[in-house]
């Protein structure tokens, strides 16, 4: 004979509500779990089913979503064809729930919400990007950013001023307009302004073209190294000395670095525009500047002193500075020598300008040489007699060099 458990009263209701509760038990967890929809969101969905005057999404409702019937008649083929089933899409909440249950989705109302809030992060990031240009006005230039039109002010476009674009459209006589060469064109671009309420989304070139050489010049600073070499585009001129674009960043080349011979003015070694090599002295890269050389391309005039001079040489050079003992001579090369008062003239002088004045250029013997102290000596009066004859020739031994 079996065992039998006695089963209470009680136990056996447990059993019941148990059954009962587990159906309501899933609706609530469905019931939670299910999504809040509220108009003016953007959900993405895939398409489930697509007919005439019906396409359904599935956004993850307990119903599938649909497509606007206004929007759908006013779709072109070409966009209808677009939406297959089974494709992605995303959808802006126009209702969140129809007297059928379903939501009711804009796709375009998507698209120009995604455009605008793509605008708004390229806004506060400051971020650059690449447009064509695809119309232009008396005021700018137009651009599309997704669904959204762009527009880029006169003012804030590189090489064009406002004047000259309002010039031509006042014109009396029919005048190409400045802009219009830009349609087409892929410009650089940063957003200044995005204005929903108002439909207004301000672009710039020259912001952009600010940042890029900023970044450039960032790069820049970080690559140069000191005492290299580099090429670089002069790109303006001022009483202290050059500026040059290295390629992102300039650079300044003082008065005292462009030559080995004096120079008073820039103008004197170079022009803007001109492309030249330059040195490295100095990379400043908390204050963002660059310190450079041309001279120091060129070998110092010093350093070849013994190979272009000897004792005894006649040569040419310019007085550049009198003194009470001497006056002060510079020969082609920049090499500048001395001419003592006692070798200006035969004939005993109170001052050189008694004898030359700066400017004078004349033709003077070489009579002693120390490049170690970068020393030169030369003489007038030596110059004018016939060196063969001189008997301070023995004071004088070195003969010209080979």
């Amino acid at each position: 004979m079996e065992d039998r458990q006695d089963v209470t009263p009680e136990q056996k209701g447990g059993e019941a509500e148990t059954t009962i509760a587990a159906p309501f038990a899933g609706l609530l967890e469905e019931s939670l779990s299910s999504k809040s929809f509220q108009r003016g969101g953007i959900v993405e969905g895939v398409i489930v089913s697509k007919a005439p005057g019906e396409i359904l999404i599935d956004i993850g409702a307990k119903a599938d979503a649909v497509v606007s019937s206004r929007e759908l008649e006013t779709m072109s083929e070409r966009d209808l064809a677009q939406l297959e089933t089974g494709g992605h899409v995303y959808g802006y909440i126009l209702r969140p729930e129809d007297e059928n249950g379903h939501v009711v989705l804009s796709l375009r109302r998507a698209e120009l919400e995604r455009d605008w809030q793509e605008a708004e992060k390229l806004y506060a990031a400051g971020e650059i990007i690449k447009r064509q240009v695809v119309g232009f006005n008396k005021g700018g230039l137009i651009v599309r950013l997704g669904r959204i039109r762009g527009f880029v002010p006169s003012s804030q476009i590189t090489g064009v001023s406002p004047q000259s674009s309002q010039q031509a459209e006042g014109a009396t006589t029919p005048e190409p307009s400045p802009l219009a060469p830009f349609v087409g064109k892929t410009l650089s671009l940063k957003v200044v302004e995005v204005d929903r309420k108002r439909n207004r989304l301000i672009l710039s070139e020259r912001e952009a073209a600010k940042e890029e050489r900023r970044l450039r010049k960032e790069k820049l600073l970080e690559e140069l190294k000191e005492g290299a070499d580099y090429p670089g585009k002069v790109s303006s001129l001022c009483d202290f000395g050059v500026f040059v674009d290295l390629g992102g960043a300039d650079g300044l080349i003082h008065l005292s670095e462009l030559s080995w011979k004096r120079v008073t003015d820039p103008a004197e070694v170079v022009r803007v525009g001109d492309e030249i090599n330059v040195r490295v002295l100095k990379v400043d890269r908390e204050r963002g500047r660059i310190a450079l050389s041309l001279k120091r391309l060129q070998p110092e005039p010093w350093s070849l002193v013994d190979e272009n001079y000897y004792v005894g040489q006649l040569v040419q050079g310019t007085i550049t500075k009198l003194t009470d003992f001497g006056a002060f001579a510079r020969l082609n090369d920049n090499i500048e020598g001395l001419i003592h008062i006692s070798e200006l003239s035969e004939q005993r002088l109170k001052h050189p300008r008694d004898v030359v004045k700066e400017g004078d250029t004349l033709t003077l013997r070489v009579i002693r040489i120390d490049s170690a102290r970068r020393r030169l000596s030369l003489s007038l009066r030596r110059a004018r007699e016939d060196y063969d004859d001189l008997d301070w020739q023995g004071d004088y031994s070195e003969g010209p060099r080979s």
